[in-house]
């Protein structure tokens, strides 16, 4: 059984009840894109480290390396070539948490975007709705086995990675963690720092680890096995807070489809605090609609 970790409910709160928030942001392309998302998520107040993929172009390295210089709470993290299938993109999100919180200790949420992420609100309606909820942990969560059967397959069987692509060593089923429930969602997520402690410095959660590196598309359904099978179910919340639109993409993972002018509509029925995911080879106003219509700053 995991061990237990309890939670003071005041203790995440700064004493001037003012949230901040540490943002890792994932970047392998479109770098003019990325810079208008930080600005529009930017405050002194908080920490940003950006990852960006080992496979990008070194141009877009140095860019991007370049504008953050202007931001003294802005740093880099290691790059890691990421597959998105593979675990490296659990282990990439594992090391930024790390990261950001060796940085500082006095942030409160930890939020992951994708450099094709924008925000539906802005900075300050954002922290005021986590200073509201706070000690809630947001993302997508399904019993696996129940609600999504057909993706069993992915913890069920051993897989390798071979540098490119996942291979399934099908004579070699495996039995799932004792006593513990399959959980899957989506990777996106917004956790309270003392969920964020547990996941990187309790040991029990070494084991999910081991066994989810052999997993296929675990970025999808690690955090979220780890956190309900601890003591934190009490404070998970089934909702990653974004607008996404999923579609099908061959037999075994959905994905985001690039909003456009169409999807106005779609971004405002709700309370979301980002939308992804967005292309301006695809669309280069849809971004610019938004700001005018949910009154965010203009700060490209």
């Amino acid at each position: 059984m995991i061990k237990k970790l309890h939670v003071n409910e005041n203790e995440n709160l700064n004493d001037n009840n003012k949230i901040n928030i540490a943002y890792l942001v994932l970047v392998h392309r479109l770098p003019k894109q990325f810079k208008r998302l930080f600005k529009a998520i930017y405050s002194p107040n908080n920490y940003y480290l950006i990852h960006i993929d080992k496979k990008a172009d070194k141009d877009l390295h140095e860019e991007i390396k370049e504008f953050i210089n202007d931001f003294h709470n802005t740093y880099i993290l290691e790059s890691e070539n990421i597959v998105w299938w593979w675990y490296s993109m659990v282990q990439v999100e594992l090391n930024g948490i790390k990261k950001l919180l060796e940085i500082n200790a006095n942030w409160d949420y930890f939020i992951n975007l994708s450099g094709q992420d924008y925000p539906l609100k802005s900075q300050k309606e954002i922290t005021n709705y986590l200073s509201k909820n706070i000690n809630n942990n947001y993302l997508k969560i399904a019993d696996q086995l129940i609600e999504r059967p057909e993706t069993m397959n992915r913890i069920d069987n051993y897989f390798v990675d071979n540098g490119t692509n996942m291979s399934e060593i099908k004579s070699k089923k495996r039995e799932f963690l004792e006593n513990v429930t399959p959980y899957i969602g989506w990777q996106w997520m917004i956790l309270t720092r003392k969920c964020c402690e547990f996941i990187i410095n309790d040991l029990e959660s070494k084991k999910f680890e081991k066994y989810y590196i052999n997993t296929l598309i675990a970025d999808e359904s690690f955090f979220q096995t780890l956190l309900m099978n601890s003591s934190f179910t009490w404070k998970l919340i089934n909702d990653d807070k974004r607008s996404i639109i999923w579609v099908a993409e061959w037999d075994i993972k959905l994905r985001p489809k690039t909003f456009d002018n169409t999807d106005i509509d779609f971004l405002s029925i709700n309370d979301n605090l980002f939308a992804r995911k967005f292309d301006d080879n695809i669309d280069s106003e849809i971004i610019n609609k938004i700001k005018l219509n949910f009154n965010l700053p203009v700060n490209d």
